[in-house]
């Protein structure tokens, strides 16, 4: 007679809560590409810490690509790039290096390596009865402070846009203050929205029916 497999008590598994947006960043220490960091290394500017499952795969290459060709417009508007895989330094070294003699493109941000998935974990992206990364495809928007303020999840399939990631990166500068919103597919230069008042002496005030819906331009 075969005995039935010992399965867990799912009441007696702890998992770590799920990062969300206006949590504050785990903090880490690791090596990198360009030496060892820490996260509150980038205090003080905004930063985009993303993941991908593995060095030497097709979509995770056309991204590095395009995000080296682009790091400037992020650097311009104070925002440092930070990859994470699980390989191992000197796997992410040959990779950029790959990249670099056949592409002619230089990976010009560091890259952390993760192989006990001790980030990828702390940030949620990857559990620890997960067998392998292959769910390590997120980006973080962590602002000057540490705190989270936006994240996005891929599927292994589909790559990245980095047109978006620098249309969002924009919104969230613009509406840090909360003093205005960002409408769909705002891009600086549009028109931004006024939040809707919250309390009811300040909807005449809004001058017309349209109260929960005011426009004003961006002015910079």
């Amino acid at each position: 007679m075969t005995s039935s497999p010992c399965l867990p008590d799912p009441g007696s598994v702890q998992r770590r809560p799920a990062l969300r947006i206006g949590d504050a960043a785990p903090n880490f220490r690791a090596r990198t590409t360009m030496g060892e960091v820490q996260l509150r290394d980038f205090r003080g500017r905004w930063l985009i810490l993303f993941a991908h499952p593995a060095d030497f795969t097709p979509v995770c290459t056309s991204e590095f690509i395009a995000l080296a060709r682009t790091a400037d417009e992020f650097a311009r508007r104070d925002c440092d790039l930070l990859g994470l895989s699980v390989d191992s330094l000197y796997s992410h070294l040959a990779w950029i290096d790959v990249i670099r003699q056949r592409l002619g493109v230089t990976i010009s941000f560091p890259i952390i390596e993760d192989p006990s998935m001790a980030i990828g974990e702390a940030y949620g992206m990857v559990d620890r009865s997960d067998p392998d990364s292959s769910s390590v495809r997120a980006v973080y928007f962590i602002d000057p402070d540490g705190i989270v303020r936006a994240m996005i999840w891929y599927p292994l399939s589909v790559g990245r846009s980095v047109d978006e990631l620098l249309r969002m990166l924009d919104a969230l500068q613009k509406t840090a203050t909360g003093e205005v919103l960002a409408p769909e597919g705002w891009r600086p230069g549009r028109s931004v929205l006024l939040p809707a008042p919250q309390h009811g002496s300040a909807l005449g005030e809004a001058g017309d029916e349209l109260w929960f819906y005011r426009e004003r331009p961006d002015h910079g």
